[in-house]
């Protein structure tokens, strides 16, 4: 599926898990629909499973935000006490569409207690309350971190499904089942141009990794003495030895150290979670000569998050850092900002450059970033995953230096591979039904969205609404009519006594208006103003 596909199903309000290979596009396609919904005016609550994702998409923790905080269960006391505060009760209802980013990292327990606090502060049985929920991520990327918890008898979690009792995905949740989300698997490749490393890449994904592509891998295979005098980022599985490596680097230059310190804005504790998640250190120490790495996108295109270069000089008026990229672009590097946004608000805020010491960093930090190069030692690496995460976070083959590798990093977990499978099916099958539908249909149902979240049309869409109904005035209604029945073939007809049944029992069922439309063969519109006149719904 492409990007443009999947943000017109976006558009659409249906709950979505956009997914795809690393590099496929999935951030970019997020930021091109919160753009479009605060264009509309529609209140969007943007999450992560981790404060580092979170801050690359300017959000929150969906701990933070739901208010569950660090708990893995939740009494119904808890409920009760989360929704007499206003802070998150007002925000959770206000919001229309909630987005979690990396919901791979995120526990199926933490998924479905969220999905419980939205339906209880929301007054709602439908999943996550009503809301549209969209999920964006890769199973096959790192893995939730299970916690041991003690069941108490007034735990909500031990009220759930004997099958659910311990989830480690959160496709494995009942609560995702409830979601049933449109998948909109992204198969364009944005980041690795290279097509051997595009294929071993491929091979670890489908875990058919064979002789061929052992061979390919082991050509990157390098004694870590050849690797002295490279400056090339290092990928390590602890902080401990990554703060080891950069202080030693650092202290092996002759310059003297030029500290910047970060400036906070807001809330200690939105401040303290953005710090948790900034990759800029909150006290940046540089040296002419230093290696470091871009945390940011530029706007300009100048660089972007992963990025990699050497401070050759600074500025004598501002003292800030000159970069020089491994391209040979010189970048007069200025402070830039990470801030937690709600409500079209600015809540919290800190300011630092947007570099960090990029001799080594760990391979969690990692995620999400693209480098032009890297060191990585995967012999130790335990976790399904992992070693596909450090390879992905690389451009091309040869910007890969290898000291070691062992099987395990080279496979998979054997639940994302059999889910895969199954997400690529439901997304060709997604991409075919949107290709078979008419433009006004589909313009329609992204029309009928932005009425239902009370957002505002743009004049654009008003025109064009003006034009559609001309148009149709002056057309044979029959014609008219005609068109529309191919999409809606019961539109227009008129409303038995049957047919109010039918519809009231599927209101009943918590479908959505757009589930309802293609069960009955009306248009969404007609739906919602039939359900107005029977009384189940208010007028708005």
């Amino acid at each position: 599926m492409t990007q443009d596909e999947a943000l017109a199903i976006l558009k659409t309000g249906a709950n979505v898990f956009l997914t795809g290979e690393p590099g496929a596009g999935k951030s970019h396609t997020v930021n091109q629909y919160v753009q479009y919904l605060r264009k509309h005016t529609i209140e969007v609550a943007i999450t992560a499973s981790t404060g580092i994702a979170a801050t690359h998409i300017g959000g929150m923790t969906i701990h933070s935000w739901s208010g569950i905080g660090i708990k893995d269960k939740l009494t119904k006391s808890d409920i009760s006490h989360i929704k007499d505060l206003p802070h998150y009760a007002k925000r959770i209802k206000k919001a229309r569409v909630l987005i979690i980013d990396e919901v791979s990292m995120l526990d199926g327990k933490v998924f479905a207690l969220v999905d419980r606090v939205c339906q209880g502060v929301r007054d709602s049985l439908d999943p996550f309350g009503g809301l549209q929920v969209v999920c964006v991520g890769d199973f096959f990327q790192l893995p939730p971190v299970a916690r041991r918890r003690t069941v108490t008898e007034d735990d909500l979690w031990s009220q759930l499904p004997e099958e659910e009792a311990t989830p480690e995905f959160a496709f494995q949740s009942e609560a995702w089942l409830a979601l049933d989300p449109t998948v909109c698997y992204l198969t364009e490749q944005h980041r690795q141009d290279d097509p051997v490393f595009l294929d071993v890449l491929g091979a670890i994904r489908a875990n058919r990794v064979e002789s061929e592509h052992i061979r390919h891998i082991e050509t990157r295979l390098r004694a870590r003495d050849a690797l002295a005098n490279e400056q090339t980022t290092n990928l390590f599985s602890h902080n401990i030895d990554v703060d080891r490596v950069n202080d030693v680097e650092l202290a092996k230059l002759p310059a003297k150290a030029i500290a910047f310190a970060m400036s906070l804005r807001g809330p200690q504790a939105l401040t303290d979670a953005l710090k948790k998640g900034c990759l800029s250190p909150e006290l940046l120490k540089l040296k002419q000569g230093a290696s470091v790495m871009f945390t940011k996108n530029n706007p300009q295109g100048k660089f972007v998050n992963g990025t990699l270069g050497t401070v050759v000089g600074f500025d004598k008026e501002t003292h800030f850092p000159i970069v020089e990229t491994r391209s040979g672009t010189r970048v007069a590097v200025e402070p830039a900002d990470w801030i937690i946004e709600e409500g079209g608000e600015t809540r919290a805020k800190i300011t630092q450059l947007p570099l960090r010491l990029a001799w080594a960093m760990t391979i969690h930090k990692s995620q999400g970033m693209s480098l032009d190069a890297a060191v990585m030692d995967l012999s130790q690496v335990f976790e399904f995953g992992q070693g596909y995460v450090a390879l992905s976070r690389v451009r091309r083959f040869s910007g890969l230096y290898l000291l070691g590798y062992n099987q395990q990093s080279l496979r998979v977990h054997p639940a994302v591979l059999e889910e895969d499978q199954y997400l690529r099916k439901q997304s060709e099958k997604e991409s075919a039904s949107l290709q078979a539908l008419e433009a006004n249909a589909l313009t329609d149902l992204h029309d009928d969205f932005i009425e239902r979240c009370g957002g505002k049309k743009t004049k654009i869409q008003k025109s064009d609404k003006t034009k559609k109904k001309t148009a149709e005035k002056d057309s044979p209604v029959s014609f008219s009519v005609e068109k529309i029945r191919e999409q809606h073939p019961n539109a227009y007809r008129p409303w038995s006594t049957a047919d109010d049944e039918r519809l009231a029992n599927l209101f009943s069922e918590h479908l959505t208006y757009a589930d309802i439309s293609r069960t009955l063969g009306r248009k969404p519109g007609a739906i919602r103003s039939r359900l107005q006149k029977l009384g189940l719904i208010e007028e708005q």
